[in-house]
């Protein structure tokens, strides 16, 4: 899945109570006002279509101003336009404060298109409870610091409790390596009825997107620099074991159901219906099975990705321009520390998101550790109307997975990768070696352009 195209709907939708529909705290920590009057502009205003996150938005600003009254904020509409963004920069054109996926980071404190903020952290000081996973996508190769992350997501095991229960599985301890997966897709399917043990996607790049985070479930990787240049690493006995236990859970053990080439939308509608069992996912996708499939928070579970070696994630924060003064960049990290990164924050803008009908005690976005992430847990308790117990498994084991991110030009190597994918799950006869091998040729011809 194109987690560019849903990653900042998803975190919108997750995050609502802690950046969009929030009013503002006091709190304790706060960074020191930078001296003198200064105007910064920062993204991230919604738009007018949007009027209840605006009101919230502008009412933010205005306390924010009351609060530090040196400091003026010139907010722009939007987050970021891929298609837009490279020109933005390249002419100067980006707000000093702007909004960045995890995947640009690191090209962008490459290629020095970003103000180093690292001597100015202490006047933030919940920065320490940052995940150190997290402060890493936005550290350079020289250590120092380039921005700040505001929302995280990762992928783990989704599954079914209710069935799980049906097939003499405990919900409260599910898989956590793959031959355990297999095995659990075995007794789910011998429920019958329809029920398929594991499903997986193999269409719209979505194929292509879950064999890497099952590859770096297992210790590979999709690419890997060589000098300079970038390229394809899969075709290895890693993704060997990958598409082989596909393989065999699809025509050995017909745990997999003959309906294939499913892509996102698919595999969330099967979870609602009752029928699925297991599939790799996020957080995320339980209020769209509850929302818009109608299905219950309490059939479900979250675990971490079997296999524990890593998994795909992603998110997105905030850097600064380059060139910025002092002054400005102090005034920008008292914006974000007020307005978006800001544990204070938490329980009044999770009493709105209960009152708003939105989901609280998802166990992601959740950016913290330390006395921060106790305020998050507080007020996950206080105002939780979803059932968190039921992500115990996943908030348990993800913060020891490393987090890798997608390979570079994602897009264009998922479509290749989805072959891989469609081919092992409707052909039994699908020959693993020769698959890879036509991938990994493409990807490197594809990967030649990467920076």
């Amino acid at each position: 899945m194109n987690r560019r195209m849903l990653g900042k709907s998803v975190a919108v939708a997750l995050i609502a109570g802690t950046a969009l529909l929030g009013a503002a705290c006091s709190g304790e920590d706060k960074p020191a006002e930078s001296t003198g009057p200064v105007t910064i502009t920062v993204n991230g205003k919604p738009p007018a279509t949007d009027a209840v996150n605006l009101a919230n938005f502008e009412a933010d600003v205005k306390a924010f101003e009351a609060k530090y009254p040196n400091i003026k904020i010139d907010a722009k509409e939007g987050f970021m336009d891929p298609q837009t963004f490279a020109t933005k920069l390249a002419g100067g054109q980006l707000e000093d404060v702007f909004y960045v996926y995890f995947t640009d980071p690191q090209a962008l404190i490459a290629k020095k298109q970003v103000s180093d903020i690292s001597a100015y952290l202490d006047t933030v000081p919940q920065v320490k409870d940052i995940q150190e996973q997290l402060m890493k996508v936005f550290t350079g190769p020289d250590g120092k610091v380039y921005g700040l992350p505001s929302a995280n997501y990762s992928l783990g095991l989704v599954y079914n409790r209710t069935l799980f229960t049906k097939a003499g599985l405990d919900p409260a301890n599910p898989p956590k390596t793959w031959e355990e997966v297999r095995t659990a897709a075995q007794k789910l399917k011998a429920l019958g009825d329809g029920v398929v043990g594991y499903g997986d996607y193999s269409k719209s790049n979505t194929g292509g997107w879950h064999f890497t985070a099952e590859l770096y479930s297992v210790g590979g990787d999709i690419a890997v620099k060589d000098g300079d240049k970038w390229k394809a690493a899969f075709n290895s006995d890693k993704g060997k074991q990958v598409l082989q236990q596909l393989k065999d859970m699809r025509w050995t053990d017909d745990t997999m159901g003959s309906r294939q080439l499913l892509e996102w939308a698919d595999l969330i509608q099967m979870a609602a219906s009752g029928k699925l069992g297991m599939y790799i996912g996020s957080s995320d996708n339980l209020p769209v099975i509850v929302n818009q499939y109608k299905g219950k928070y309490e059939d479900y579970g979250l675990s971490v990705m079997p296999g524990g070696q890593g998994t795909l994630g992603g998110g997105d924060g905030y850097m600064f321009k380059a060139g910025l003064s002092p002054e400005k960049i102090k005034a920008g990290l008292t914006w974000l520390s007020f307005k978006t990164i800001n544990p204070d924050r938490i329980m009044a803008d999770n009493e709105k998101a209960s009152k708003a009908g939105q989901p609280v005690g998802l166990p992601q976005p959740n950016i913290w550790t330390g006395a921060s992430a106790a305020k998050r847990e507080e007020a996950t308790k206080k105002f939780a109307n979803v059932p968190s117990d039921n992500f115990a498994p996943f908030v348990a084991g993800n913060a020891s997975i490393p987090l890798k991110l997608e390979p570079p030009l994602a897009q264009q190597v998922y479509a290749v990768l989805d072959t891989a994918m469609q081919k092992v799950l409707t052909d039994r006869n699908a020959d693993i070696a020769k698959l890879l091998a036509d991938a990994e040729a493409q990807v490197n011809t594809i990967l030649a352009a990467a920076k």
